[in-house]
């Protein structure tokens, strides 16, 4: 699967794991391809601060301690505020034996400013 996503040119391989743009994900959302998107922000920001329709909450601070709730069979798309809590969470999910995470370029930041549709609760 992640090559499939890597030989369409949205995932790109960078120096600290894979990456793919927000643009490439609201794409590849469309697609029949699953993925999971797994927001790593705290609840009140999931909620308050909008997240991607469709994603899974599970707040850095948890994800060590409920990995085993997570696919390994398919790709996973790490999301934070910024990219950087991401960014952890997909060197996490690497050293856990997951071999398919990838960090959401510039997160939610660059998700509301390429104008994306957001959720609220």
């Amino acid at each position: 699967m992640l090559r499939s996503l890597f030989n369409r040119g949205r995932v790109h391989q960078e120096e600290h794991g894979a990456t793919m743009s927000v643009e490439e994900l609201h794409h590849t959302l469309g697609l029949p391809e699953p993925l999971l998107v797994l927001d790593v922000r705290s609840p009140e920001e999931y909620a308050y601060d909008g997240h991607i329709v469709g994603s899974r909450l599970l707040p850095l601070p948890m994800l060590a301690l409920r990995i085993d709730e997570l696919p390994r069979d398919r790709p996973i798309v790490c999301v934070c505020r910024s990219g950087h809590r991401s960014q952890v969470a997909c060197e996490l999910l690497s050293r856990q034996g997951f071999t398919q995470a990838i960090n959401l370029s510039g997160g939610m930041i660059a998700w509301r400013q390429a104008g994306l549709p957001m959720r609220t609760n």
